[in-house]
């Protein structure tokens, strides 16, 4: 096939009206991260169940699990921004090959994982329990179900990810959703023991989520096969192109280690909390998982908004580039503001989801008041960096992150905790935010000069 070979089909990113074209294709992305963040909340929810001490293990867990969703998303953005740009500029052959180029991506990066899982689980679990007790074996346990299990997830991303970039919304919703519901199915059954079933407990809550991401990817690898899409892939004859490799992570490499740099930040502010409280560990634990609920909106409409900027810089249409980009951002800002109420009015209720004790209450109820008032600016900052990403400009969102959860948020969570203890640590998050904010802006700005003012 001839890489240059021009699409026919009329592409809508290129002509239909963009408030009605980004509310389409981001409602199933914001529908299906946001069940997505749900069931990972049941998840926590029915393990707090079992003892705080259970809680306590899996959020000591929670970066390393993230480390594994950084890879396949950052890895998947490359391939989504690299596509959308591709078809474009009407170089549909390339296009194919790089959605081919994915899933082999997605193989390779669980074979790390696989390593990881047989080798890393108690060195590192060492590192914030002693071994014996019930938070070093039950952190263990479902560390190392998660990763030899990452096969279904590290592909399935990347599935997503190719069909998103053509404008398809609706497909990576169906394989979120069906992976939601078989987790949320599943963790009661697995982790009480239920219909004959013995009880697991924490390594049940494990096998249930391995096991809704191979639902997930079954549905996922049945749309791509079967139906019809602006990308084909072609697994006969199939050889790596190393330009098509460089092409993916000029973002993608970005990506992946922007997303790391959230689960190394965590590590080392669990490292900095466990000094003073396990149940600090747990609370920013359970922190994540209701943030969640309002950055993963958020997240949606930024996988709506990116193949639609990034089709319109290929196809050097900066009017539509920037209308998407203010749309996204004024739903983005809207979204993130309701959080915040939601955060400052009931963060006791919020906690007492999760089985919250008096303590854990006590240290909880302050952090998500404090924590939550970065939401919005984060909003600012994840729509710069969808523009950064949709151009092929990834290492602005690298460094802006680096800023953030590195130069930012760490220091000053040590800093913070020497002065004033747990308390004080959480006044990190919102002053880390501004920093990433006012560089983001500046690079925006830069980028606008540069490439998008002469388009």
């Amino acid at each position: 096939m001839d890489k240059d070979r021009p699409n026919t089909v009329e592409n809508k990113m290129g002509v239909a009206p963009i408030k009605q074209l980004l509310i389409e294709m981001s409602w199933p992305a914001i529908l299906s991260m946001s069940i997505g963040a749900l069931y990972n909340i049941v998840d926590s929810l029915f393990v707090s169940r079992i003892s705080e001490d259970a809680l306590t293990a899996v959020s000591i867990v929670h970066p390393l699990q993230m480390l594994i969703i950084a890879m396949a998303v950052g890895s998947g953005v490359g391939v989504n921004s690299y596509i959308a740009r591709l078809l474009g500029a009407k170089k549909q052959g390339d296009a194919d090959k790089a959605a081919t180029t994915g899933i082999f991506i997605g193989i390779l990066n669980y074979l790390i994982f696989l390593a990881a899982g047989i080798f890393v689980p108690e060195l590192f679990v060492s590192q914030y329990a002693d071994p014996g007790t019930e938070i070093y074996t039950q952190a263990c346990v479902y560390l190392r179900i998660i990763f030899i299990g990452s096969f279904f997830t590290n592909v399935e991303i990347i599935i997503e990810k190719i069909l998103q970039a053509t404008g398809n919304m609706k497909a990576p919703m169906w394989c979120a959703l069906t992976g939601a519901f078989v987790n949320i199915a599943l963790d009661p059954i697995l982790i009480f023991g239920l219909f004959g079933i013995p009880a697991m407990g924490v390594a049940g809550a494990a096998i249930a989520t391995v096991f809704a991401q191979l639902c997930s990817l079954f549905v996922g690898t049945v749309i791509l096969l079967k139906g019809e899409h602006l990308v084909n892939i072609h697994f006969h004859g199939f050889k790596l192109d190393w330009r098509i490799v460089k092409g993916i992570y000029v973002v993608g490499l970005p990506s992946i280690i922007m997303q790391s740099i959230a689960s190394v930040m965590t590590v080392f502010y669990n490292a900095i909390l466990v000094q003073y409280s396990t149940t600090a560990v747990a609370v920013l634990g359970v922190y994540f998982k209701l943030q969640s609920f309002a950055f993963m909106p958020v997240f949606g409409l930024n996988q709506g908004a990116m193949p639609l900027i990034g089709f319109n810089y290929g196809a050097k249409n900066k009017k539509r580039m920037i209308e998407a980009y203010k749309t996204a951002l004024m739903i983005a800002v809207c979204i993130m503001a309701l959080c915040v109420v939601l955060f400052q009015a009931i963060p006791a209720t919020l906690l007492g989801i999760f089985d919250a004790s008096a303590n854990m209450l006590l240290i909880g109820v302050p952090a998500l008041r404090i924590i939550s008032i970065n939401f919005i600016p984060a909003a600012f900052g994840i729509m710069n960096g969808c523009v950064f990403q949709a151009t092929g400009h990834g290492l602005y969102s690298l460094i802006c992150s680096v800023l953030r959860q590195l130069v930012g948020i760490l220091p000053l969570a040590y800093l913070f905790a020497k002065i004033g203890g747990v308390a004080f640590s959480w006044w990190s998050f919102p002053c880390a935010e501004a920093i990433g904010l006012v560089y983001s802006f500046i690079m925006l700005k830069k980028l606008y000069n540069k490439e998008i003012k002469v388009l």
